[in-house]
């Protein structure tokens, strides 16, 4: 077994698809069109499947809002240098939530951005 993806409920398709290219830097890797059932998928990511797990954005026509309630965490993504990841992030109009830093009672170097929608994502540096 493996991870295949990650589903995040969307508000706005063409907003996150935005943030998670121009401001994540990942690629669109595929988009699929559902007017019947009312649902457009994007599905983003550094790669695609079966080398990389991906997050596939989810817009259901007509909702521009969710409630993402207490049990979500956060996605978590390696990157090499946390404190340029976030100037990075914050110069193309994203918002760091926490600004890199040692995580509690670690070393490891750790930040926090959150996405359009208000999911929370986790940058973990890791040194090449």
């Amino acid at each position: 077994m493996r991870l295949l993806h990650t589903m995040l409920r969307v508000g706005d398709l063409q907003r996150s698809i935005d943030f998670y290219t121009r401001i994540m830097g990942m690629r669109l890797l595929r988009t699929t069109e559902r007017p019947e059932q009312k649902y457009s998928l994007a599905f983003v990511g550094y790669g695609s499947n079966p080398d990389h797990a991906e997050i596939e954005l989810t817009y259901n026509h007509g909702v521009s809002h969710y409630e993402l309630g207490s049990a979500y965490g956060h996605i978590a993504i390696e990157v090499p240098d946390a404190h340029a990841a976030c100037e990075r992030i914050r110069a193309g109009g994203g918002a760091v939530t926490r600004e890199a830093g040692p995580v509690q009672g670690g070393t490891t170097v750790i930040a926090f951005v959150t996405d359009p929608d208000g999911y929370k994502i986790e940058l973990i540096e890791r040194k090449p």
